[in-house]
């Protein structure tokens, strides 16, 4: 079962994701190839998110909202967690 959702921001485009082939070479590349470009892809995407729950949540202790400042470093912490696993499936996929 697929949906559609929108995340609420428009800073990119979901659509590259699925960008299968490479300029730099002939043929196409094979899954292990796509594997490791598509983690590599969510461990900066994940970083990205990470700070700026990060910062968010700075601006929010600033402006005395203590309790979402600290729902939003909890979020940023879970999202550390989940580029640990980002890692550890690369680590599978290079091997």
């Amino acid at each position: 079962m697929s949906h559609d959702h929108d995340h609420g921001h428009d800073h990119h485009d979901h659509e590259h994701h699925h960008h299968e082939h490479d300029h730099h070479q002939t043929g196409e590349l094979s899954f292990e190839e796509k594997m490791v470009r598509l983690i590599d892809h969510w461990l900066g995407h994940n970083s990205d998110h990470a700070g700026n729950y990060r910062d968010w949540a700075e601006k929010a202790r600033a402006h005395h909202m203590d309790d979402v400042a600290g729902l939003l470093e909890e979020v940023a912490e879970m999202t550390l967690a989940m580029t640990a696993k980002f890692e550890a499936a690369m680590k599978q996929v290079k091997k």
